[in-house]
């Protein structure tokens, strides 16, 4: 399913239709069955719905801390730390958080409520809260992630040596600035 959706292109509705991934899926020839859901369900169609999914399973689902935490790191609420993860000295984490296996929360990473990080992932002197981080990914920034959706295989980094080391300024009269 998840190759098949990589191939969509969004609606008219700026979706991804399931509609379409299964039709794809009957025309290669795969099986499909289904289920009856019972409870809750949501529709995952925009990011945001995505995050709010997120949220709702970490509020509902029975977190447990297997994994290793560093001493000197700081771990508050319910946290999921899959038994191959770890949280190094230095790092803070906020749950509910959920946190896959073979992922490291490096030095200097605060990992706030509400976020989720995929399997093979390394955070590092990130800031991110109330965001999904689907995996396979290396985050080494010493920038903000707010209310975020990362892909697989995401590689971001800080632009800090990227950046001029001056700025061309025309200030207007009474005006004032942070640099």
């Amino acid at each position: 399913m998840f190759d098949v959706i990589e191939q969509l292109e969004p609606s008219w509705r700026g979706e991804l239709e399931i509609t379409d991934a299964i039709q794809t899926l009957l025309e290669d020839g795969h099986a499909i069955d289904s289920h009856v859901v019972h409870g809750w369900w949501k529709d995952t169609g925009k990011p945001e719905d995505i995050l709010e999914a997120n949220r709702l399973v970490l509020e509902d689902t029975q977190l447990a801390q297997e994994g290793e935490v560093e001493s000197g790191a700081t771990i508050e609420g319910h946290i999921d730390l899959h038994e191959m993860a770890t949280i190094k000295e230095g790092a803070t984490v906020r749950g509910p958080v959920s946190i896959a296996e073979n992922s490291v929360i490096g030095p200097g990473t605060y990992v706030g409520p509400y976020t989720s990080v995929g399997p093979n992932s390394t955070l590092e002197d990130v800031h991110i809260e109330n965001s999904v981080v689907i995996g396979d990914s290396t985050i080494t920034t010493s920038g903000k992630i707010i209310d975020s959706l990362l892909g697989r295989g995401a590689n971001i980094e800080s632009a800090a040596d990227c950046l001029p080391e001056g700025r061309r300024l025309v200030v207007g009269e009474n005006s004032q600035l942070k640099l």
